[in-house]
């Protein structure tokens, strides 16, 4: 009898009752949240589908926690206003990095700044979005070490706080396409006529494919942003310098496609170049050196004894 009469006194205490509440409605909502993931979630068969729901669904679970501690304590938080108040502001000089990366989140999340499988430059990190959590951005790198758009392999973390210090740079967000140059310098006396020709066909021939849907594409951007009209055609310039005449081939390609589009310009200009049996010439740098002119000697008289 005795030890219900305790047993019974610390369950009708206010402060044990209350954290018994929140312990058991928090199991309750994890539990929900596993069902939700594992009876709905998972059958989702669009990878992306499925990765954001899983993240909904924590999220939801960690607001649905908070708002039963609230709860609960909703009767004694109005005589702890002040002490809160005082709390509130030590923790947030002392965590200011980890609010900022949380406002960093919201922003990216209720913005669209950047979603998972973007392309982005963050932090001076460039690389594929693999995971956006609260506080942290996982980015699976490339470049450094590696030449062109190609993973290194390194799986970087960045915090999300670099939105507001730094530029964002997304190369996949509304417009997934890139301008790009490949520059050519063709000797003096080739014929210059034929190569502009021939490096234009060329160019229209590896983008035509793309012509397109970049067109729709900028036209889409001209009508939510301000932005004047851009030539998303192929086109070549020449320029002449001291050593060659250089042409240059510019171009709008897919992010994901610009170093194996360059590569396949390079192969069909080189095997273009070779038919010409002559007519157009690749030049490479040269130097010439100029004769000195012969030394003048001159043999003094030996003085006489």
């Amino acid at each position: 009898m005795e030890l219900e009469k305790r047993y019974g006194e610390i369950i009708t205490y206010p402060i044990i009752g209350k954290f018994i509440i929140i312990f058991i409605g928090i199991i309750l909502i994890w539990i929900l949240v596993k069902l939700v993931q594992r009876n709905f979630i998972s059958r989702l068969k669009d990878s992306t589908s499925r990765y954001r729901s899983r993240k909904a669904s924590s999220f939801a679970g960690f607001v649905l926690g908070i708002t039963l501690v609230i709860i609960v304590f909703s009767d004694k938080l109005s005589g702890l206003t002040i002490a809160l108040g005082v709390i509130g502001a030590g923790i947030t000089f002392a965590l200011q990095e980890l609010i900022t990366s949380f406002a960093g989140w919201l922003a990216v999340s209720i913005n669209g700044l950047y979603r998972t499988g973007d392309r982005v430059e963050l932090g001076g990190i460039k690389g594929d979005v693999m995971d956006i959590g609260m506080l942290r951005t996982t980015i699976m790198e490339i470049g450094q070490w590696v030449d062109g758009d190609l993973y290194n392999g390194r799986i970087v973390s960045v915090a999300n706080s670099f939105v507001f210090k730094e530029p964002l740079f997304n190369y996949s967000r509304d417009f997934p396409f890139l301008w790009d140059e490949v520059k050519i310098p063709v000797q003096y006396g080739s014929d210059y006529a034929m190569a502009n020709a021939m490096f234009f066909k060329i160019a229209n021939e590896v983008a035509e494919e793309l012509t397109d849907s970049i067109h729709e594409q900028w036209k889409y951007l001209q009508r939510k942003y301000l932005l004047e009209d851009a030539r998303t055609e192929p086109m070549v310039s020449i320029v002449a310098n001291d050593n060659w005449v250089e042409f240059t081939i510019r171009y709008v390609v897919n992010y994901r496609r610009r170093r194996t589009t360059k590569s396949e310009l390079f192969i069909r200009l080189l095997k273009e170049i070779e038919l010409t049996n002559g007519a157009i010439k690749i030049a490479s740098a040269t130097f010439q050196l100029v004769d000195s002119p012969p030394p003048i000697l001159s043999v003094k008289d030996k003085p006489e004894n």
